[in-house]
């Protein structure tokens, strides 16, 4: 099974081992296309425009120091990624408390979608960052774009013959797109908060909630040793796990789409 994340905005205040060195991360296919946005990256916020380097990136002035710390990324100290990132679908996922067997297969399962790297492994030793996908970059462009190019062969093979669980968000799921035989092996989920009114039960997303959701739908899953291989028996894994999962119609080629429907925030 393959599992895909979106990457979190907070992160580690600071790497703790070695530096960076692109080489060893996981997906080396995506090598070139990876040193190309680095290079653009820290040219850009090592640069005399600060204002142009906030604009590109979607930042406000109040954070202007993350232009201080991409500009020195490539000397930077790395941690895994699964320790970078700290938001709040990775605190649900609570990485470091799993069993061995789940932390097993969570290295072989998970991969990370960046504006940065494209998708990293768990274990892939990165900095901390700020490069939303959302941002332009001179000589690159729009990094959905960019990435929407880039990514397909890498994550083709990655998902291997097995189920894909895509849990990213936004842009992040625009970069790569399942077809064929492999979207009928994946699953896309849509977490919605039930709560009573008057009028009767009512639906909605809740953001925050909708990220610790699915941070711990992917605990449950590595715990329980799920391997299924194709989309339905995914849904069943999910619903045996004790999630309300309601089916959305089919599409031919296209992903199954499920919602999980939960009432407690």
């Amino acid at each position: 099974m393959l599992i895909l994340l979106p990457p979190s905005e907070g992160k580690a205040d600071a790497g703790t081992g070695r530096r960076l060195d692109p080489a060893r991360l996981s997906l080396p296919e995506l090598a070139p296309a990876r040193a190309r946005v680095l290079a653009e990256l820290v040219g850009l916020c090592a640069g005399p425009d600060e204002a142009a380097a906030l604009d590109a990136l979607g930042l406000t002035p109040g954070l202007a120091g993350e232009l201080r710390r991409n500009a020195r990324l490539e000397r930077a100290a790395t941690a895994p990624a699964g320790r970078i990132y700290t938001g709040v679908l990775y605190e649900a996922l609570d990485l470091a408390t799993l069993p061995p067997t789940a932390q097993r297969a969570a290295r072989r399962s998970v991969l990370i979608s960046s504006g940065l790297w494209g998708a990293v492994r768990l274990t892939d030793r990165i900095p901390p960052y700020r490069c939303p996908i959302g941002a332009r970059l001179p000589g690159v462009g729009a990094l959905s774009a960019y990435w929407r190019r880039e990514l397909a062969p890498a994550l083709d093979a990655a998902a291997g013959g097995g189920a894909v669980l895509d849990l990213r968000s936004g842009a992040y799921a625009a970069t790569w797109t399942p077809r064929g035989e492999l979207a009928a092996r994946t699953v896309t989920v849509r977490v919605l908060h039930e709560r009573d009114t008057p009028d009767g039960p009512v639906r909605s997303v809740v953001s925050h909630f909708n990220k610790a959701t699915k941070g711990r739908l992917v605990r449950d899953l590595l715990v329980a040793g799920a391997r299924p291989r194709r989309a339905g028996e995914l849904v069943t894994a999910l619903r045996d796990l004790k999630y309300t999962v309601l089916e959305q119609s089919v599409t031919a080629g296209r992903p199954r789409t499920v919602d999980l429907v939960v009432t407690q925030l």
